[in-house]
């Protein structure tokens, strides 16, 4: 796969962000103790207790963070951040360290937390319930988790999900 650069918005003439989940420095004068010249070069990144990678740019002596899955799926898959985290950056693999585009998806926050619960269901909102031998279906609502039934097939367990979903948009 070709490597795509772009500029990160905000930071034009001194940082890009490629397909590939990287970040590099473009070439510049820099004043400091007279002038000197930044060469270009890739970032190094950090990541966060969670295993994110974030990298900090700089502008005006001034740095922020910035995490480098939010920069890909915000240059290449048009991400929108808006705030109330409802639509999130997924790591399709799992791979928190895999930030290329193609690893990357937009989903809701709902989709994302039923994502993370091994031995579930295909389906938010539903599992497989060892004890009861049945399919479970269950949604949270105001952070109260509502246990909607027990079935005996996991697309009837969808079926509840999704019609007590329906009442409450």
């Amino acid at each position: 796969m070709e490597e795509i650069w772009k500029d990160v918005i905000g930071y034009e003439g001194h940082y890009k962000v490629s397909n590939l989940g990287r970040v590099k420095s473009l070439p510049r004068e820099i004043k400091k103790n007279g002038f000197y010249i930044s060469k270009e070069k890739i970032l190094k990144t950090n990541a966060n207790n969670g295993g994110y990678l974030y990298v900090n740019l700089f502008k005006d002596k001034t740095g922020k963070s910035f995490y480098i899955h939010r920069l890909v799926a915000i240059f290449f898959l048009n991400h929108k951040p808006d705030g109330t985290q409802k639509i999130v950056v997924d790591h399709i693999d799992s791979n928190k360290l895999n930030n290329k585009v193609e690893n990357l998806q937009l989903i809701s926050q709902r989709e994302n937390i039923s994502k993370t619960k091994r031995g579930s269901s295909k389906y938010t909102g539903v599992s497989w319930s060892k004890l009861d031998k049945k399919w479970r279906s269950s949604i949270l609502i105001n952070k109260k988790r509502i246990h909607l039934g027990l079935f005996n097939t996991e697309l009837e367990a969808h079926n509840a999900y999704q019609n007590k979903l329906k009442q409450i948009i």
